[in-house]
C-alpha cells in the first residue's frame, strides 16, 4: 500500500535542495461561482481602523482574505503564517518516491500540513504534480533528493528513523507499532508502492489492517492514515 506526499518553501542543510514547481502542472484557476451558488470562504476587507504588527498583510486587509486558512491566521502574510508554524512542528517528516510523476503527492502534501508535519520530501523526479496540494506546500518546507541513496544519508545525518509504509512480508502493523516521535514516514507512488532499496534500508515497514476485497490503499489514503496514526500517538496532548 503505497503512500503519497508533496509542496515547497525552505532548503534543508545537506543532501538534498528545494522542490522546483513544475509550472505544467500549476492549477488552473476556478472560474468564480455564481453568487449565492455556494458558501463564501473566508472574510471581506478589514472594517475599521487596521490593526499594527509586521504578521498583517496589507493587501488583505485591504481587499479581504478567501485563502483556505484557520481563521487566526486570517489577514496574515504567507511569510508569518510560515514562520508561525515553523515555531509548532511537529518532529515527523515525510516522504515519497516519485519514479513516475505520481498524482497523489499533492494529496499527501496538503495532509502534511494538515499535520503541521516538520518537511516533506520528493525522492526520485524533481517535479511533482500540485494540483491535489491546493496550494498548502507554500505553508510547508518541502525538499528534494535525486536518489533514495541521498533520502538515507540526510537522515542518517539528521538521526531520523526511517519508517516505510507498504505491503511486504515482514512488515509489522501499523495499529500496533509505537512510532519514533522523530522520524520520517516513507511512502512508495501509486501501484509499485515502496521501492526495494527503501524496503532494505528501512528501520521497519509497516502495513494499514483492511477488512475488504482489495489489496491495496490508495497512496494518498494510505499516508493520510500513518500521519494520523502519528498524530494519536504523539499529539494527543494537544487536542
Amino acid at each position: 500500500m503505497p503512500g503519497g506526499l508533496a509542496p515547497e518553501v525552505t532548503a534543508p542543510t545537506g543532501p538534498g535542495a528545494d522542490v522546483v514547481p513544475d509550472p505544467d502542472t500549476e492549477p488552473e484557476p476556478e472560474p468564480d461561482p455564481e453568487p449565492g451558488s455556494e458558501r463564501e470562504v473566508g472574510v471581506g476587507p478589514w472594517e475599521g481602523e487596521w490593526p499594527s504588527g509586521e504578521h498583517w498583510d496589507p493587501e488583505l486587509l485591504r481587499c479581504g482574505d478567501r485563502r483556505n486558512v484557520a481563521d487566526g491566521f486570517r489577514y496574515w502574510s504567507l511569510e508569518a503564517i510560515v514562520a508561525e508554524l515553523d515555531t509548532r512542528r511537529h518532529p515527523f517528516h515525510v516522504a515519497i518516491e516519485n519514479w513516475q510523476h505520481d498524482l497523489n503527492i499533492g494529496t499527501v502534501v496538503r495532509t502534511a500540513n494538515a499535520f503541521n508535519a516538520a518537511g516533506v520530501h520528493i525522492i526520485g523526479r524533481r517535479r511533482w504534480n500540485r494540483r491535489g496540494a491546493m496550494v498548502t506546500d507554500r505553508y510547508l518546507h518541502v525538499f528534494h533528493h535525486p536518489t533514495v541513496e541521498d533520502f538515507m544519508a540526510w537522515a542518517a545525518g539528521e538521526q531520523l528513523p526511517v519508517i516505510g509504509v507498504d505491503l511486504f512480508d515482514d512488515s509489522v502493523p501499523l495499529e500496533t507499532y509505537e512510532m519514533p516521535e522523530r522520524c520520517v514516514l516513507v511512502f512508495g507512488q501509486e501501484g509499485p508502492g515502496l521501492s526495494e532499496e527503501v524496503h532494505a534500508a528501512a528501520e521497519a515497514t509497516l502495513s494499514i489492517a483492511q477488512f475488504g476485497s482489495t489489496r491495496s490503499l490508495n497512496a494518498g489514503v494510505a499516508a493520510g492514515i500513518a500521519m494520523h496514526a502519528w498524530i494519536r500517538q504523539h499529539a494527543s496532548s494537544q487536542l
